[in-house]
C-alpha cells in the first residue's frame, strides 16, 4: 500500500482550524461579550472545535473526488 500525498485543497482545509485557534488569539482574547451566556474567547473556541469537523469532512470530500478521476496516485 502506498501513501499518497494530500493535495493543495485538502491540507488548506486542514489548516484553517488551526490558524483559527492558533493564530486568531489577539482578536478574541477578552471576556466580553458574552454569547449564549458564556465568553466570548470559550465561545470562539468551542465554535471552532465543531467547525473543524465540517472542515475535516470537506477535505475528505476533496481527497475522495481527487482519487475517483484518477487524480490520486
Amino acid at each position: 500500500m502506498t501513501v499518497k500525498t494530500p493535495s493543495l485543497g485538502a491540507l488548506l482545509l486542514g489548516l484553517i482550524p488551526f490558524a483559527a485557534m492558533c493564530f486568531s488569539v489577539s482578536f478574541w482574547d477578552r471576556i466580553d461579550p458574552m454569547l449564549f451566556g458564556i465568553p466570548f474567547n470559550l465561545f470562539w473556541l468551542i465554535s471552532w472545535i465543531v467547525l473543524s469537523s465540517l472542515c475535516m469532512w470537506c477535505a475528505y470530500q476533496v481527497e475522495t473526488a481527487r482519487s475517483k478521476n484518477g487524480h490520486g496516485q
